[in-house]
């Protein structure tokens, strides 16, 4: 049962490769989806699987993330063992471990397990705070209760060509784990599918007792990571404990009879370019408007969008699109894009295939194509972007494999 659970979200990742949206936040504070941030994922993920005891780890960057959980993310005071609690890095086992900081994944863990001691639960739910899915994890728990396992690892097949980015499993006909690789250069396919390998989502259910063991084996460890995937895992399978690989293809999501099959790791500027347009496709493969499956975020006052001006080539318009409270598309066009709060559009622009977070501003006949805008930037009139890429390049623009153009926060046009 998902209430007997505690679920812990890693997010302290420094998500190096979105810079520079993570410039000054860390990779599950960046905003997505027009409203959302990333780790609104992970925190509805719980919250509709009935589990409502909750720790976020941060450690990188953290000023973003916690105002948005303390600004939102709130149960009432009269529930007791309902709550989300950040829990900051602040080295809780000085005494054995010295002044550090979280080494690892695992680590991170280690040093709060007095955190699940003091809550007396039965499961620990250990989920990454910087994808993009969504998971019942009752579900998975009933599946791992069922099991009788130890560990249980959500699992979802990728290309073969991409799976050195993650921890790879190998299974037997039950769905037990017998090999597990972090990061191979050379990973290992599935029996009846060779151009594609089972990889591991960074989502866990453990025993109470198997992680205490595990992790207090690990902070013996000498030259250990302290890294889940590197250390913890392998070692699990070597000490022989049943370590069972869940189907994230076969999760049932109330509210739809479509197979759960999106899940997004959006480490790059390019995955996370795609992930966004992702949304705003006719029948998106992610769907925001489930009833049965709310997604939740902060609450903010914005006033409605609004659209302003019609006729000729003045027309505030927008197709295939998210937009947010606040928005004003004026006298404007925009086109497969996503748009944050109090974004404004102003005539005769045109905006297509981009990203502009809160309070950006796109003067009047600009071009803005293929491009992401972090908040509180002025693009001033008959600007370019995403057109020219030496001219971009020459702003000082990062510009990703695929041409994707990034505007940094508050950036100052000359």
């Amino acid at each position: 049962m998902a209430t007997r659970t505690l679920g812990m979200i890693l997010a302290g990742g420094q998500g190096s490769r979105l810079a520079p949206l993570t410039a000054k936040r860390s990779k599950p504070a960046v905003p997505f989806g027009s409203k959302y941030r990333i780790i609104d994922f992970a925190l509805n993920n719980f919250i509709n699987s009935g589990i409502y005891s909750i720790y976020v780890l941060t450690q990188f960057k953290a000023q973003s993330l916690t105002e948005h959980i303390q600004r939102g993310w709130r149960f009432g005071s009269f529930l007791s063992d309902y709550f989300i609690t950040l829990v900051p890095a602040q080295q809780y086992r000085f005494e054995e471990l010295g002044a550090v900081w979280y080494r690892g994944t695992a680590d991170a863990v280690y040093q709060n397990m007095h955190l699940v001691d003091n809550h007396k639960t039965e499961l620990v739910a250990i989920f990454s705070g910087d994808h993009i899915y969504k998971m019942n994890v009752a579900h998975t728990i009933d599946q791992h209760e069922d099991a009788r396992a130890d560990i249980s690892i959500a699992a979802f097949p990728v290309p073969l060509a991409e799976a050195s980015r993650f921890g790879v499993l190998q299974v037997d006909n039950r769905g037990r784990v017998i090999e597990f690789q972090e990061k191979p250069k050379n990973p290992s396919p599935m029996p009846d599918r060779p151009d594609m390998a089972l990889a591991s989502m960074g989502n866990y259910i453990f025993n109470r007792k198997t992680l205490e063991e595990l992790l207090d084996a690990d902070a013996r460890t000498p030259g250990s990571s302290h890294d889940f995937g590197k250390d913890v895992l392998p070692r699990a399978l070597r000490d022989g404990y049943h370590i069972q690989a869940y189907d994230f293809a076969k999760n049932p999501i109330p509210g739809t009879d479509k197979a759960n099959t999106y899940w997004k790791d959006v480490g790059t500027l390019d995955a996370y370019h795609e992930a966004s347009m992702d949304l705003v496709s006719a029948v998106p493969e992610f769907d925001l408007y489930n009833p049965e499956w709310p997604i939740r975020t902060v609450n903010t006052d914005s006033p409605p969008a609004k659209f302003v001006h019609e006729g000729g080539d003045r027309s505030g318009q927008a197709f295939n699109s998210l937009i947010a409270g606040g928005v004003i598309i004026s006298g404007s066009t925009v086109r497969e894009s996503i748009l944050f709060r109090r974004a404004r559009v102003n005539s005769y622009s045109n905006v297509s295939r981009s990203v502009l977070f809160d309070e950006v501003e796109i003067g009047r006949h600009c071009e803005i194509h293929n491009t992401i805008i972090d908040k509180d930037v002025t693009v001033p009139s008959r600007t370019q972007i995403g057109v020219d890429h030496e001219a971009d390049a020459a702003r000082g623009f990062k510009i990703t494999e695929s041409g994707i153009v990034v505007v940094p926060k508050s950036y100052k046009f000359k």
